[in-house]
């Protein structure tokens, strides 16, 4: 990198008397991690020491401290990127990081989404509307119990049919017999009604799986697939996600709520930073404590403008149902992709019925 430093914001927790001390001790802590007067070389002072470049109090005992940070330190890897940003510091139980700001040669090295909003719409064939979003759920079904509740879905309308997070490769599902008989159930609905709902198998396990998970989605001619980057690892995310090329990448926010980086950053900026062309994430007033506030803020990140990054599909999901759909499309619009599961299922023998509800619901209130 050539560009000389990045800025990274955290809010910490302090006594007003402490933070000009904590905010240089954050900045040693992310950078050089040792005490001043053990550096005798004096470029790694003037280049790669941190530098605090900001301190604002945000609430009584709580400050927004902007750190600059050598972008020398952090090559264009997503490992070393966040190491950088949050190793050490993510250890301190009062500090959180909240934001970054990254020379454009960063944009360009990681590269963001291949396909972004308009490739999914286009594979999809939906134009003019949000799209619509399902799981293959509950664990334990075999692959044809799962690939039955996939054609009810794809009979529906429903635009993604995407595994639950929980299926991995188990006995009683394994990944090659699931993907194969899933894809079947759905290609044969899109062929009867001229649709196409696109599936996103999960993705998971060491890289070597995943490779060979890649290698059986291509086979079959699967558009689509979905990883949990707090999982698998972000260098192993951002690895496959380049190796999918032409396929819809979906992340999973598993495990983030364990980092204590904001999700407007973690799930809007940096997934779509390292590969992922949609982002699932829990709306508020589901089954997860997330505010509007912070919904807003992380559809914003993932489908703003960055540089020239693709825009990431945000895809609110966590315990919705069909009669928030007017509600969560006056709230993001129409540049979103509803993700409705439990509910849906909860149709059983009437899930075709209940999917198409769904997708009728969302189309009215397209252009």
């Amino acid at each position: 990198m050539t560009d000389d430093r990045f800025i990274a914001t955290y809010q910490v927790t302090s006594e007003p008397a402490r933070i000009a001390e904590r905010a240089q001790a954050l900045a040693i802590e992310q950078s050089v991690e040792c005490p001043l007067e053990a550096i005798g070389d004096l470029w790694v002072r003037d280049a790669v020491l941190g530098r605090v470049a900001g301190i604002d109090e945000i609430a009584e005992g709580r400050y927004a401290v902007r750190i600059a940070l050598a972008s020398a330190t952090a090559p264009a890897e997503p490992g070393q990127l966040i190491n950088m940003l949050f190793g050490n510091a993510s250890i301190q139980p009062d500090v959180a990081l909240t934001d970054v700001e990254l020379p454009p040669l960063y944009l360009k090295a990681f590269g963001g989404p291949k396909l972004g909003s308009d490739g999914i719409r286009a594979l999809a064939g939906a134009h003019g509307r949000a799209l619509t979003a399902s799981a293959l759920k509950p664990q334990g079904l075999s692959p044809q119990s799962l690939a039955a509740i996939a054609g009810r879905l794809a009979a529906g309308g429903v635009d993604l049919i995407k595994d639950d997070h929980g299926l991995a490769d188990q006995a009683y599902s394994p990944f090659a017999a699931r993907i194969a008989a899933v894809w079947r159930a759905v290609r044969n609905s899109n062929d009867s009604s001229g649709r196409r709902t696109l599936y996103a198998p999960h993705v998971s396990g060491s890289l070597d799986d995943m490779r060979r998970q890649l290698d059986g989605i291509r086979a079959e001619g699967i558009p689509a697939l979905m990883m949990m980057p707090m999982i698998v690892g972000l260098s192993n995310f951002h690895a496959i996600a380049k190796e999918a090329e032409g396929l819809v990448v979906l992340a999973h926010p598993a495990l983030s709520g364990a980092t204590r980086i904001a999700p407007p950053l973690l799930l809007g900026r940096l997934f779509r930073l390292f590969g992922a062309d949609a982002t699932v994430f829990p709306h508020h007033g589901g089954r997860f404590a997330s505010t509007p506030q912070t919904c807003r803020a992380l559809a914003d990140a993932a489908r703003g403008a960055w540089g020239g990054l693709k825009p990431c599909l945000p895809a609110p999901a966590g315990g919705i149902a069909i009669d928030r759909v007017a509600e969560l499309l006056s709230f993001y619009g129409e540049d979103v992709m509803l993700l409705i599961g439990g509910s849906l299922l909860a149709a059983r023998e009437q899930l075709s019925e209940q999917a198409a509800r769904f997708a009728a619901e969302v189309a009215a209130h397209g252009r």
